[in-house]
């Protein structure tokens, strides 16, 4: 796929990865290890693995470090959507719709990252934002 240049681009796969409706959330980037129909018990995130036990056997292998600590209005995502479901065992379609956040929130970060290039590209903060005036 082309690398894109523009914001409103970027923005938009943005979006789509937060309406949960990009292509590339159909591609894990996590594994579920453990038993199936885990119950969501202590939920905790060590050496790139969400943990749903405590005795740490059940779990999202391949979180990075910066998806597990990723937050959205004061709240980190990753551990909030599993705490939400405290003491429910996971369904398949729960785990592959938490699979779909981390992709989300992976992409969300590296997007970021890319707008932050193109704005300082075109001129930096708010430079990039202003129409040039033409004579």
């Amino acid at each position: 796929m082309p690398k894109k240049t523009s914001l409103s681009g970027l923005g938009g796969d943005l979006v789509a990865l937060h309406l949960l409706e990009s292509p590339k959330l159909a591609q894990p980037i996590t594994e579920f290890i453990g038993g199936r129909h885990s119950v969501a018990e202590k939920i905790s995130g060590s050496r790139d693995t969400v943990w749903l036990d405590k005795a740490q056997t059940t779990g999202f292998l391949g979180v990075r470090e910066d998806v597990w600590n990723f937050q959205i209005g004061g709240y980190q995502v990753c551990a909030k959507w599993l705490k939400d479901r405290k003491g429910r065992t996971l369904s398949d379609d729960d785990i592959t719709h938490y699979q779909k956040i981390v992709v989300a929130l992976s992409e969300t970060i590296r997007l970021m990252a890319e707008i932050d290039r193109v704005i300082e590209a075109h001129g930096g903060w708010p430079g990039a934002f202003q129409a040039n005036a033409t004579a």
